[in-house]
């Protein structure tokens, strides 16, 4: 099995070895071909106006100067055009990727792409307490428990244009309380939090920070991960609201 692996921490993040040792245990036939720099938030842009450039950083293992997106569009359709990936593996991201942060996200942006592509694709997270860790994110849960939960979804059968979203609970591997598959969940309060500032030259700057919320809708994966399981949520990308058809095609009914 041939594994690309991708984030959006960049090619040198902590997370992205993580990713590398669990994706071991799974196959030898592994390629890297991440973003050269930090791309959080990127969701699922796509680098038009500008050139991109790859750089090799030794055996199957590149970057790219552009999104995740772009990092996965040049690995299948460049990179890897005579040896297509197998299984795309995304992450382990620095942070929660749950509820409707997903839209955001370019690690669940970059298994996306994976599965716009018709590759079986799979996005992981490490949730983390945000106070005073900066880099220093414990990645122990996701090193213990990433092969528990890829190998089950390996073994399925394959559904084009999804990609499952796994996230990681910020508590050490042994008191993680097992794997559930849940829905995606949605905050109902605004966690926008914007930070406003002044820089050393005077002018007043804004910076968007994360709010906090204690809404945890039952059976979803903020209810799961808060619960202390791993959580397994199938996503797809038909943004189709199909209970809304009828009615939109009736008010412009002749």
């Amino acid at each position: 099995m041939r594994i690309l692996l991708t984030n959006d921490d960049g090619v040198h993040a902590p997370g992205l070895k993580v990713l590398e040792e669990i994706a071991r245990t799974l196959s030898d036939d592994i390629w890297i071909v991440a973003p050269h720099e930090e791309q959080s938030g990127a969701g699922h842009s796509l680098t038009l106006t500008r050139p991109l450039r790859i750089r090799k950083h030794g055996e199957r293992h590149y970057s790219v100067t552009g999104t995740p997106t772009d990092a996965v569009m040049l690995a299948v359709g460049h990179l890897m055009k005579d040896c297509k990936p197998d299984l795309v593996l995304s992450g382990v991201n620095r942070g929660a990727n749950l509820a409707e942060d997903v839209t955001y996200s370019g690690t669940v942006s970059a298994a996306m792409e994976g599965a716009i592509s018709g590759i079986r694709s799979i996005a992981l997270s490490q949730v983390y307490s945000r106070e005073g860790m900066g880099d220093a994110v414990p990645f122990a849960a996701a090193r213990a428990w990433g092969e528990k939960v890829l190998r089950p979804l390996i073994a399925l059968p394959a559904s084009p244009r999804m990609l499952f979203n796994v996230n990681f609970p910020a508590i050490g591997p042994e008191e993680v309380k097992g794997i559930r598959v849940v829905r995606q969940g949605f905050h109902d309060v605004d966690r926008t939090a914007i930070v406003e500032g002044v820089d050393p030259r005077g002018y007043r700057y804004y910076w968007f920070g994360l709010g906090t919320s204690d809404a945890v809708p039952e059976g979803t994966d903020l209810a799961a991960i808060a619960e202390g399981y791993v959580t397994v949520t199938p996503l797809h990308y038909d943004l189709t609201q199909d209970s809304a058809m009828a009615a939109a095609a009736e008010a412009f009914a002749g």
